[in-house]
Protein backbone atom coordinates (compact mmCIF):
# COMPACT_ATOMS: atom_id res chain seq x y z
CA UNK A 1 0.00 0.00 0.00
CA UNK A 2 1.72 3.44 -1.29
CA UNK A 3 2.58 5.72 1.73
CA UNK A 4 -0.11 8.21 1.32
CA UNK A 5 -2.90 5.64 1.05
CA UNK A 6 -1.35 4.19 4.83
CA UNK A 7 -1.97 7.23 6.39
CA UNK A 8 -5.12 7.95 4.93
CA UNK A 9 -6.10 4.61 6.36
CA UNK A 10 -4.84 5.36 9.71
CA UNK A 11 -6.21 8.63 10.09
CA UNK A 12 -9.67 7.47 9.25
CA UNK A 13 -9.03 4.74 12.45
CA UNK A 14 -8.19 7.50 14.61
CA UNK A 15 -11.00 9.70 13.86
CA UNK A 16 -13.20 6.49 13.81
CA UNK A 17 -11.72 5.82 16.99
CA UNK A 18 -11.85 9.47 18.71
CA UNK A 19 -15.60 9.67 17.55
CA UNK A 20 -16.62 6.70 19.58
CA UNK A 21 -14.50 7.52 22.62
CA UNK A 22 -16.34 11.23 22.03
CA UNK A 23 -19.59 9.46 22.29
CA UNK A 24 -19.10 7.06 25.46
CA UNK A 25 -17.86 9.32 27.18
CA UNK A 26 -21.11 11.39 26.32
CA UNK A 27 -19.14 14.65 25.24
CA UNK A 28 -21.16 15.18 21.94
CA UNK A 29 -22.58 18.16 21.51
CA UNK A 30 -26.01 19.20 22.48
CA UNK A 31 -28.67 18.94 19.64
CA UNK A 32 -26.41 16.03 17.92
CA UNK A 33 -27.70 12.13 18.61
CA UNK A 34 -24.61 10.35 20.66
CA UNK A 35 -25.16 7.30 18.10
CA UNK A 36 -24.72 4.68 21.05
CA UNK A 37 -26.61 1.85 19.91
CA UNK A 38 -27.79 -1.47 20.67
CA UNK A 39 -27.49 -2.84 17.44
CA UNK A 40 -24.88 -5.46 18.51
CA UNK A 41 -27.72 -7.37 20.97
CA UNK A 42 -30.68 -6.56 18.20
CA UNK A 43 -29.07 -7.74 14.77
CA UNK A 44 -30.85 -11.08 14.07
CA UNK A 45 -33.39 -10.77 16.20
CA UNK A 46 -36.68 -10.45 15.59
CA UNK A 47 -39.17 -8.71 17.92
CA UNK A 48 -42.94 -8.59 18.76
CA UNK A 49 -43.74 -4.98 18.80
CA UNK A 50 -46.63 -4.25 16.21
CA UNK A 51 -46.39 -0.20 16.53
CA UNK A 52 -42.87 1.41 16.32
CA UNK A 53 -43.01 5.40 17.48
CA UNK A 54 -39.61 6.77 15.60
CA UNK A 55 -38.01 9.47 17.83
CA UNK A 56 -34.64 10.41 16.68
CA UNK A 57 -33.93 13.89 18.86
CA UNK A 58 -32.13 14.79 21.66
CA UNK A 59 -33.16 15.32 25.01
CA UNK A 60 -33.56 18.87 24.38
CA UNK A 61 -37.15 18.25 22.73
CA UNK A 62 -38.39 15.28 25.06
CA UNK A 63 -40.89 17.11 26.10
CA UNK A 64 -42.29 16.14 22.27
CA UNK A 65 -42.92 12.68 22.89
CA UNK A 66 -43.51 12.73 26.88
CA UNK A 67 -46.90 14.26 26.60
CA UNK A 68 -47.40 11.03 24.62
CA UNK A 69 -46.40 8.17 27.48
CA UNK A 70 -49.30 8.00 28.63
CA UNK A 71 -50.97 6.91 25.30
CA UNK A 72 -48.52 4.94 24.27
CA UNK A 73 -48.67 2.45 27.36
CA UNK A 74 -52.32 2.56 26.55
CA UNK A 75 -52.25 1.52 23.15
CA UNK A 76 -49.21 -0.62 24.46
CA UNK A 77 -51.67 -2.60 26.77
CA UNK A 78 -53.34 -3.78 23.62
CA UNK A 79 -50.62 -3.72 21.09
CA UNK A 80 -46.45 -3.59 21.94
CA UNK A 81 -45.43 -0.59 21.29
CA UNK A 82 -41.61 0.27 21.19
CA UNK A 83 -39.75 3.42 20.62
CA UNK A 84 -36.87 3.64 18.76
CA UNK A 85 -33.66 6.44 19.32
CA UNK A 86 -31.11 7.29 17.86
CA UNK A 87 -29.74 8.99 21.35
CA UNK A 88 -28.81 6.57 24.27
CA UNK A 89 -29.63 9.66 26.59
CA UNK A 90 -32.94 9.80 25.49
CA UNK A 91 -33.19 6.77 25.31
CA UNK A 92 -32.44 6.64 29.25
CA UNK A 93 -34.76 9.95 29.92
CA UNK A 94 -37.55 7.98 28.36
CA UNK A 95 -37.41 4.56 30.11
CA UNK A 96 -37.20 6.93 33.53
CA UNK A 97 -40.49 8.81 32.47
CA UNK A 98 -42.30 5.87 30.94
CA UNK A 99 -43.17 1.88 30.61
CA UNK A 100 -42.49 1.79 27.15
CA UNK A 101 -39.73 -0.68 25.82
CA UNK A 102 -37.11 1.77 24.03
CA UNK A 103 -34.39 0.65 22.00
CA UNK A 104 -31.29 2.85 20.80
CA UNK A 105 -30.75 2.01 17.03
CA UNK A 106 -27.90 3.76 15.65
CA UNK A 107 -27.01 1.81 12.41
CA UNK A 108 -29.34 2.06 9.26
CA UNK A 109 -29.20 -1.49 8.43
CA UNK A 110 -29.81 -2.78 11.90
CA UNK A 111 -33.51 -1.19 11.47
CA UNK A 112 -33.62 -3.13 7.77
CA UNK A 113 -32.31 -6.56 9.82
CA UNK A 114 -35.14 -5.86 12.55
CA UNK A 115 -38.05 -4.58 10.40
CA UNK A 116 -37.37 -7.57 7.75
CA UNK A 117 -37.89 -10.17 11.02
CA UNK A 118 -40.57 -8.57 12.57
CA UNK A 119 -44.53 -8.13 12.55
CA UNK A 120 -44.07 -4.42 13.39
CA UNK A 121 -47.33 -2.83 11.15
CA UNK A 122 -46.92 1.03 12.00
CA UNK A 123 -44.46 3.63 13.06
CA UNK A 124 -45.56 6.82 14.58
CA UNK A 125 -43.80 10.14 14.84
CA UNK A 126 -44.15 13.36 16.66
CA UNK A 127 -42.13 15.98 15.01
CA UNK A 128 -40.76 16.65 11.86
CA UNK A 129 -37.25 16.21 12.23
CA UNK A 130 -35.44 15.68 9.25
CA UNK A 131 -34.07 12.29 10.52
CA UNK A 132 -37.28 10.83 10.22
CA UNK A 133 -36.83 10.00 6.60
CA UNK A 134 -34.35 6.97 7.75
CA UNK A 135 -37.57 5.59 9.10
CA UNK A 136 -39.81 6.60 6.36
CA UNK A 137 -38.14 5.05 3.16
CA UNK A 138 -40.07 1.32 4.77
CA UNK A 139 -43.07 1.44 2.58
CA UNK A 140 -44.58 -1.67 3.68
CA UNK A 141 -45.42 0.16 7.01
CA UNK A 142 -47.52 2.96 7.56
CA UNK A 143 -46.51 5.39 8.99
CA UNK A 144 -48.57 8.12 10.74
CA UNK A 145 -47.96 11.82 12.05
CA UNK A 146 -48.77 12.50 15.49
CA UNK A 147 -47.11 15.70 16.22
CA UNK A 148 -46.98 17.30 19.91
CA UNK A 149 -50.29 19.52 20.06
CA UNK A 150 -52.55 21.17 17.08
CA UNK A 151 -52.00 25.15 16.37
CA UNK A 152 -52.47 27.64 14.33
CA UNK A 153 -48.99 27.61 13.37
CA UNK A 154 -47.83 27.16 10.25
CA UNK A 155 -45.83 23.35 11.30
CA UNK A 156 -49.36 22.11 11.58
CA UNK A 157 -49.91 23.06 7.82
CA UNK A 158 -46.47 22.08 6.56
CA UNK A 159 -45.58 20.75 3.51
CA UNK A 160 -43.52 17.91 5.57
CA UNK A 161 -47.18 16.69 6.56
CA UNK A 162 -47.06 15.32 2.81
CA UNK A 163 -44.38 12.72 4.12
CA UNK A 164 -46.51 10.36 5.84
CA UNK A 165 -49.34 8.20 4.75
CA UNK A 166 -51.57 9.60 7.03
CA UNK A 167 -52.36 12.12 10.35
CA UNK A 168 -53.53 11.69 13.37
CA UNK A 169 -54.98 14.98 14.74
CA UNK A 170 -57.26 16.70 16.81
CA UNK A 171 -60.66 17.57 15.60
CA UNK A 172 -62.27 18.49 12.45
CA UNK A 173 -61.16 22.42 12.82
CA UNK A 174 -57.29 20.69 12.02
CA UNK A 175 -58.65 18.79 8.92
CA UNK A 176 -59.97 21.72 7.70
CA UNK A 177 -56.89 24.01 8.38
CA UNK A 178 -55.35 21.44 6.14
CA UNK A 179 -57.74 21.70 3.17
CA UNK A 180 -57.55 25.33 3.39
CA UNK A 181 -53.62 26.22 3.54
CA UNK A 182 -52.00 22.79 2.28
CA UNK A 183 -51.98 22.55 -1.53
CA UNK A 184 -52.22 19.31 -3.15
CA UNK A 185 -53.10 17.38 -0.29
CA UNK A 186 -56.35 15.54 0.17
CA UNK A 187 -57.00 16.56 3.75
CA UNK A 188 -60.22 14.72 4.18
CA UNK A 189 -58.84 11.17 2.98
CA UNK A 190 -55.13 11.74 5.11
CA UNK A 191 -56.25 12.99 8.26
CA UNK A 192 -57.56 11.51 10.83
CA UNK A 193 -59.53 12.96 13.73
CA UNK A 194 -58.85 11.07 17.05
CA UNK A 195 -59.02 14.12 19.55
CA UNK A 196 -56.54 14.52 22.12
CA UNK A 197 -56.10 11.80 24.20
CA UNK A 198 -53.27 13.46 26.48
CA UNK A 199 -56.43 15.52 27.37
CA UNK A 200 -57.88 12.46 29.03
CA UNK A 201 -54.99 12.39 31.53
CA UNK A 202 -54.81 16.06 31.93
CA UNK A 203 -58.76 15.90 32.68
CA UNK A 204 -58.15 13.85 35.74
CA UNK A 205 -55.13 15.75 36.93
CA UNK A 206 -56.39 18.70 36.58
CA UNK A 207 -59.34 18.19 38.91
CA UNK A 208 -57.20 16.89 41.64
CA UNK A 209 -54.87 20.14 41.22
CA UNK A 210 -57.82 22.36 41.27
CA UNK A 211 -59.34 20.44 44.76
CA UNK A 212 -55.51 21.84 46.73
CA UNK A 213 -55.43 24.82 45.46
CA UNK A 214 -53.98 27.19 47.52
CA UNK A 215 -56.07 29.29 49.99
CA UNK A 216 -55.66 32.76 48.67
CA UNK A 217 -58.82 33.77 47.14
CA UNK A 218 -57.39 35.61 44.44
CA UNK A 219 -57.62 34.46 40.78
CA UNK A 220 -54.69 33.17 39.15
CA UNK A 221 -53.47 33.74 35.67
CA UNK A 222 -51.15 31.74 33.90
CA UNK A 223 -48.89 32.99 31.04
CA UNK A 224 -47.66 30.38 29.09
CA UNK A 225 -45.58 31.71 26.04
CA UNK A 226 -44.37 29.54 23.38
CA UNK A 227 -40.63 29.70 22.19
CA UNK A 228 -39.23 31.57 19.09
CA UNK A 229 -39.16 29.13 16.66
CA UNK A 230 -37.15 27.21 14.27
CA UNK A 231 -37.20 29.87 11.96
CA UNK A 232 -38.37 33.71 11.39
CA UNK A 233 -41.43 32.61 9.82
CA UNK A 234 -42.47 30.33 12.84
CA UNK A 235 -41.67 33.07 15.40
CA UNK A 236 -44.89 33.22 17.49
CA UNK A 237 -43.57 33.90 20.91
CA UNK A 238 -44.43 36.71 22.88
CA UNK A 239 -41.34 36.35 25.76
CA UNK A 240 -39.24 38.99 24.06
CA UNK A 241 -42.21 41.04 22.91
CA UNK A 242 -44.76 41.08 25.63
CA UNK A 243 -43.49 38.90 28.47
CA UNK A 244 -41.86 41.50 31.06
CA UNK A 245 -44.78 44.09 30.62
CA UNK A 246 -47.37 41.41 30.71
CA UNK A 247 -45.71 40.14 33.61
CA UNK A 248 -45.45 43.69 35.45
CA UNK A 249 -48.54 44.57 34.49
CA UNK A 250 -50.16 41.34 36.15
CA UNK A 251 -47.60 41.96 39.49
CA UNK A 252 -48.55 45.60 39.89
CA UNK A 253 -52.03 45.18 39.43
CA UNK A 254 -52.06 43.35 42.77
CA UNK A 255 -55.43 41.62 41.66
CA UNK A 256 -54.26 38.36 40.56
CA UNK A 257 -51.93 35.39 41.43
CA UNK A 258 -49.37 34.32 37.86
CA UNK A 259 -47.66 31.86 37.37
CA UNK A 260 -45.35 32.04 34.52
CA UNK A 261 -44.72 28.53 32.54
CA UNK A 262 -41.84 29.24 29.52
CA UNK A 263 -41.85 27.12 27.03
CA UNK A 264 -38.55 24.36 27.23
CA UNK A 265 -36.84 25.77 24.36
CA UNK A 266 -36.99 29.34 25.15
CA UNK A 267 -33.69 30.84 24.16
CA UNK A 268 -31.92 28.19 22.86
CA UNK A 269 -32.02 30.17 19.18
CA UNK A 270 -32.40 33.80 20.00
CA UNK A 271 -30.51 35.34 23.17
CA UNK A 272 -33.51 37.90 22.78
CA UNK A 273 -35.81 35.53 24.21
CA UNK A 274 -33.28 34.22 26.66
CA UNK A 275 -32.79 37.50 28.35
CA UNK A 276 -36.99 38.39 28.49
CA UNK A 277 -36.83 34.87 30.30
CA UNK A 278 -34.57 36.25 32.73
CA UNK A 279 -35.84 39.48 32.96
CA UNK A 280 -39.77 37.84 33.72
CA UNK A 281 -38.14 35.30 36.41
CA UNK A 282 -36.09 38.63 38.28
CA UNK A 283 -39.94 40.42 38.46
CA UNK A 284 -41.20 37.13 39.90
CA UNK A 285 -39.03 36.62 42.40
CA UNK A 286 -38.71 40.15 43.50
CA UNK A 287 -42.74 39.66 44.03
CA UNK A 288 -42.04 36.36 46.05
CA UNK A 289 -39.78 37.96 48.01
CA UNK A 290 -42.38 40.94 48.62
CA UNK A 291 -45.79 39.52 49.07
CA UNK A 292 -44.88 35.51 49.74
CA UNK A 293 -48.24 34.51 50.74
CA UNK A 294 -49.70 35.27 46.90
CA UNK A 295 -47.69 32.72 45.28
CA UNK A 296 -46.45 34.04 42.00
CA UNK A 297 -44.60 31.31 40.60
CA UNK A 298 -42.06 30.00 37.57
CA UNK A 299 -43.69 26.72 36.47
CA UNK A 300 -40.06 25.28 34.70
CA UNK A 301 -41.13 21.67 35.15
CA UNK A 302 -43.62 19.20 35.47
CA UNK A 303 -47.38 18.44 33.34
CA UNK A 304 -49.06 21.19 32.12
CA UNK A 305 -52.43 20.17 33.79
CA UNK A 306 -51.19 20.90 36.74
CA UNK A 307 -50.76 24.98 35.97
CA UNK A 308 -53.84 24.59 33.82
CA UNK A 309 -55.39 23.06 38.08
CA UNK A 310 -54.32 26.30 39.54
CA UNK A 311 -55.27 28.68 36.77
CA UNK A 312 -58.34 31.08 36.03
CA UNK A 313 -57.50 32.22 33.10
CA UNK A 314 -54.81 31.63 30.10
CA UNK A 315 -52.62 34.56 28.82
CA UNK A 316 -50.63 32.38 25.67
CA UNK A 317 -49.24 32.76 22.43
CA UNK A 318 -50.40 31.02 19.09
CA UNK A 319 -49.62 27.45 20.22
CA UNK A 320 -50.94 24.23 20.65
CA UNK A 321 -51.96 25.25 24.84
CA UNK A 322 -54.26 27.33 23.29
CA UNK A 323 -55.94 24.49 21.88
CA UNK A 324 -56.01 22.02 25.30
CA UNK A 325 -57.01 25.56 27.50
CA UNK A 326 -60.04 24.65 24.97
CA UNK A 327 -60.96 21.92 26.71
CA UNK A 328 -61.37 23.57 30.40
CA UNK A 329 -63.84 26.16 29.08
CA UNK A 330 -62.57 29.14 31.03
CA UNK A 331 -61.12 32.44 29.45
CA UNK A 332 -58.67 32.97 27.13
CA UNK A 333 -56.33 35.79 25.48
CA UNK A 334 -53.68 34.91 22.79
CA UNK A 335 -50.84 37.43 21.87
CA UNK A 336 -50.35 39.18 18.50
CA UNK A 337 -46.96 38.14 17.21
CA UNK A 338 -44.80 41.35 16.32
CA UNK A 339 -42.98 39.20 13.27
CA UNK A 340 -43.84 38.44 9.78
CA UNK A 341 -45.41 35.22 10.61
CA UNK A 342 -48.19 32.98 8.45
CA UNK A 343 -50.80 32.30 11.54
CA UNK A 344 -53.66 29.74 9.87
CA UNK A 345 -56.80 31.79 10.32
CA UNK A 346 -59.23 29.96 12.57
CA UNK A 347 -62.29 30.00 14.40
CA UNK A 348 -60.56 30.15 17.79
CA UNK A 349 -58.46 33.12 16.94
CA UNK A 350 -60.65 35.42 15.84
CA UNK A 351 -63.23 34.45 18.80
CA UNK A 352 -60.84 34.95 21.54
CA UNK A 353 -59.09 38.69 22.79
CA UNK A 354 -55.74 39.41 20.84
CA UNK A 355 -52.86 41.14 22.97
CA UNK A 356 -50.59 43.03 20.93
CA UNK A 357 -47.43 44.39 22.35
CA UNK A 358 -46.63 47.72 23.31
CA UNK A 359 -49.06 49.14 25.92
CA UNK A 360 -49.98 47.06 28.50
CA UNK A 361 -52.34 49.62 30.58
CA UNK A 362 -55.46 47.84 29.74
CA UNK A 363 -54.31 44.22 30.14
CA UNK A 364 -55.49 43.78 34.24
CA UNK A 365 -58.84 44.94 33.52
CA UNK A 366 -59.38 42.86 30.16
CA UNK A 367 -58.29 39.96 32.52
CA UNK A 368 -60.55 41.10 34.99
CA UNK A 369 -63.71 41.64 32.34
CA UNK A 370 -62.44 38.00 31.13
CA UNK A 371 -63.03 36.31 34.62
CA UNK A 372 -66.34 38.06 35.46
CA UNK A 373 -68.13 38.19 32.56
CA UNK A 374 -66.48 35.53 29.78
CA UNK A 375 -68.43 37.27 26.90
CA UNK A 376 -66.87 34.44 24.77
CA UNK A 377 -67.37 31.66 26.78
CA UNK A 378 -70.72 30.10 25.07
CA UNK A 379 -69.19 30.49 21.58
CA UNK A 380 -65.67 29.19 23.25
CA UNK A 381 -67.04 26.02 24.39
CA UNK A 382 -69.45 25.38 21.39
CA UNK A 383 -65.78 25.00 19.58
CA UNK A 384 -64.42 22.10 21.98
CA UNK A 385 -65.50 19.10 19.87
CA UNK A 386 -65.37 21.49 16.18
CA UNK A 387 -61.50 21.07 17.74
CA UNK A 388 -61.05 18.26 20.12
CA UNK A 389 -62.98 15.83 19.77
CA UNK A 390 -65.41 14.36 22.08
CA UNK A 391 -63.61 15.39 25.13
CA UNK A 392 -65.32 12.73 27.61
CA UNK A 393 -62.58 11.05 29.80
CA UNK A 394 -60.93 8.14 28.12
CA UNK A 395 -62.83 8.71 24.92
CA UNK A 396 -60.01 9.68 22.72
CA UNK A 397 -57.70 7.30 23.86
CA UNK A 398 -60.29 4.73 23.14
CA UNK A 399 -60.30 6.31 19.35
CA UNK A 400 -56.56 6.54 18.59
CA UNK A 401 -56.04 2.92 19.85
CA UNK A 402 -59.25 2.48 17.41
CA UNK A 403 -57.48 4.07 14.61
CA UNK A 404 -54.10 2.02 14.91
CA UNK A 405 -56.20 -0.96 14.83
CA UNK A 406 -57.56 0.47 11.56
CA UNK A 407 -54.51 0.92 9.71
CA UNK A 408 -52.82 -2.34 10.64
CA UNK A 409 -55.92 -3.57 8.79
CA UNK A 410 -55.37 -0.71 5.66
CA UNK A 411 -51.60 -2.08 6.10
CA UNK A 412 -51.83 -5.71 6.00
CA UNK A 413 -54.61 -4.73 2.54
CA UNK A 414 -51.90 -3.05 0.98
CA UNK A 415 -49.08 -5.19 0.93
CA UNK A 416 -51.17 -7.96 0.29
CA UNK A 417 -52.14 -6.52 -2.85
CA UNK A 418 -48.40 -5.30 -3.89
CA UNK A 419 -47.34 -8.82 -2.66
CA UNK A 420 -49.43 -10.07 -6.09
CA UNK A 421 -49.05 -7.55 -8.29
CA UNK A 422 -52.30 -5.46 -8.37
CA UNK A 423 -52.98 -2.30 -8.92
CA UNK A 424 -55.08 0.34 -6.47
CA UNK A 425 -58.84 -0.32 -6.89
CA UNK A 426 -58.91 -3.88 -8.78
CA UNK A 427 -59.99 -5.42 -5.31
CA UNK A 428 -62.42 -4.05 -2.68
CA UNK A 429 -59.69 -2.49 0.46
CA UNK A 430 -61.47 -1.74 3.38
CA UNK A 431 -63.24 1.37 3.43
CA UNK A 432 -62.83 4.36 5.10
CA UNK A 433 -63.87 5.11 8.15
CA UNK A 434 -66.47 9.06 8.09
CA UNK A 435 -65.03 11.13 10.74
CA UNK A 436 -67.60 13.66 10.39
Amino acid sequence: MPVDARKSSVARKVRSLGGQLIRRWGLVPAGTPDGVGEDENLVGRPWPFEVMVYFADTTEAIYQIEQWYRVFESLDAEHRVVVVTRDSRTARSIRDGSMLEVRTIARAETLDDILGRSKTKLILYVNHNPENFGALRFGNLLHVSLMHGDSDKIVTVSNQTKAYDFSFVAGRAAVERMARYATLFDADERCIPVGRPQLDEQAREREAVTLSRPTDDRPTVLYAPTWEGGQPSAAYGSVATHGAAIVRAILDDGRFRLIYRPHPLTGVRDAAYGDGDSTIRDLIRRAQDELPEVGHTVDGDGDLAVAFGHADVLICDVSGVAMDWLATGQPLIVTLPTADVVVARSALTDLVPRLPAGDMDGLPNLVARELDEDPTGAERRALQEFYLGDTTPGASTRRFIEACERLFRIRDTEVARVAIGELPGEKSVEPRETND
